[in-house]
């Protein structure tokens, strides 16, 4: 009797497994092709798009040298997805890491008089996917244009290269050399899924502003297996004389280039460069071609975007090695990296640029835009910015009008000197307000502690070294809190806390 209950069992799990299989086959094909892929490997093959010009050697080491398109051979030729090795989903190389901390985006402040003085626009891909009839057709409509071969890029002055992996690479040196021709439209000369070549673009369009002329946008034709065989790209108003209009670039920005070039150091090129650009570039959100280093250098309107972009473009020339960077502030926004003798530095001249040629954000570390900046994207991987020597050299117009101790009521000695005396001294001053809603202010001594001060609040180490002690003396189970700075003569800052306590 056992025997027959359990093989009435196992034949109606046998007839529902079978009718699941079924409706698989019927209603989702991809899932079939998927597992017969990996039960017969051997038989499974598909059609995608390679071949056009036929590679030919290049002895160029810089993107400036002269790009010789290679003579058209015969169109593409199909290719074995049996060869396709598993490729990592961002194509980021698996050496690569960050030592960037990262902000908490919910802490981000952004100081009234720059507030709205952004406009960087992310990478946008418009993909299609395409069946295998469709595919077959457009390997005889398209080649692999100009392939990049035998170019290569310095990992200093072109950090986005250096984050991908080999197959990242080759496409990036694709992209590069055809978008240097306005050659739009061409089949990737390796194997990559439309999910890994937005990074390979983003890539190529932070490293190269001397590219004006291409857009922020491309488009992707994809099979169903996510593999990519088209890519186009978009070009602006420029490329249809795109002659005159590098000749225009080319001459605005030797300008500066020029007279910066006598200057004798680094830092001295840097900002008469960061100065320059305040001096005849105005932020317009409504500017064309914004995203560019022509918006800024030739229609001298801009935004966040072109600003950081001719920045960088400027200081290349100059063989100083500068980033695009591009993240969030209050929100999506553009600055740069420069790299001095003795480390990196944040520079936003968008924002200096809001009145009276500041250096408010000229040259800072990490931890001076950690209030205000965050890094997204491929962003995250450029060096951190810790140097030094170079920072604050150059005084803002208000400097002279920061407050004293004296102007504050308080004396020397009510500075703190250490974290241990700021939480004893935060604690002391929750307890003594107790519930509702109201604010209290320290004063700490110098930059070191305010940098261990802001490390500690983005580790949240403030909860157990006194918040949470005062919240159970208090009985309170709600306990919010906003903080501002504020420099004051002589190196020392202010903290206001700005509590909500219930």
């Amino acid at each position: 009797m056992r025997f027959l209950k359990w093989l009435t069992s196992l034949t109606a799990v046998v007839f529902a497994i079978s009718c699941m299989l079924s409706a698989i086959y019927i209603f989702r094909p991809d899932i079939t092709d998927k597992i017969e892929t990996f039960l017969y490997p051997e038989q499974k093959s598909t059609e995608m798009v390679t071949g056009g010009h036929e590679p030919q050697e290049e002895t160029a080491s810089h993107p400036d040298e002269n790009i010789e398109k290679e003579e058209t051979g015969q169109k593409a030729e199909e290719y074995e997805t049996d060869a396709m090795e598993p490729l990592k989903n961002d194509a980021i190389a698996e050496s690569i890491v960050s030592d960037y901390i990262l902000p908490k985006q919910s802490e981000i402040v952004v100081p009234e008089n720059v507030s709205g003085r952004n406009g960087y626009q992310q990478i946008q891909e418009n993909s299609e996917q395409i069946g295998d009839e469709d595919a077959a057709e457009l390997q005889n409509q398209i080649d692999t244009g100009y392939t990049g071969d035998g170019l290569d890029f310095d990992k200093i002055r072109y950090p986005y290269y250096a984050m991908l992996d080999d197959r990242g690479k080759h496409i990036y040196r694709q992209i590069y050399a055809n978008a240097r021709e306005l050659y739009s439209r061409f089949a990737p000369v390796e194997q990559i899924t439309s999910g890994q070549l937005r990074n390979v673009f983003l890539a190529v369009y932070n490293d190269h502003p001397e590219l004006f002329w291409l857009e922020t946008a491309y488009s992707c034709k994809y099979l169903r297996d996510g593999r990519c065989v088209e890519i186009e790209l978009k070009f602006n108003r420029t490329a249809q004389n795109i002659d005159d209009a590098r000749a225009g670039f080319e001459a605005n920005a030797s300008q500066i280039v020029s007279e910066a070039q006598n200057l004798s150091s680094d830092y001295e090129k840097e900002k008469f460069v960061h100065d320059m650009l305040i001096e005849r570039v105005s932020y317009n959100l409504g500017a064309e071609m914004n995203q560019s280093a022509y918006s800024a250098l030739v229609n001298g309107q801009t935004v966040c975007a072109g600003y950081a972009r001719a920045f960088q473009y400027l200081l290349q020339q100059l063989g100083i090695p500068c980033y695009y960077c591009t993240g969030f502030a209050g929100e999506e926004h553009a600055w740069n990296i420069v790299a001095l003798d003795d480390g990196y530095y944040n520079v936003d001249v968008t924002w200096d640029d809001s009145g009276g040629g500041r250096y408010e954000y000229f040259n800072k570390t990490d931890m001076d835009y950690a209030s205000s900046h965050i890094r997204q994207e491929l962003s995250v991987y450029l060096p951190p910015c810790n140097g030094s020597a170079y920072r604050n050299l150059e005084q803002n117009p208000e400097d002279d009008s920061l407050r004293s101790l004296a102007d504050l009521g308080m004396a020397e000695d009510q500075v703190l000197t250490d974290m241990d005396s700021y939480y004893m001294d935060c604690y002391n001053q929750i307890l003594q307000n107790g519930r509702g809603n109201y604010t209290f202010y320290n004063v700490i001594e110098d930059e070191q502690l305010l940098e261990e001060w802001r490390r500690d609040y983005q580790a949240e180490r403030y909860r157990q070294a006194y918040m949470e002690k005062a919240m159970i003396d208090l009985e309170i189970s709600s306990c919010e809190m906003e903080l501002e700075i504020e420099e004051l003569q002589e190196g020392k800052f202010l903290i206001a806390h700005k509590v909500s306590a219930w």
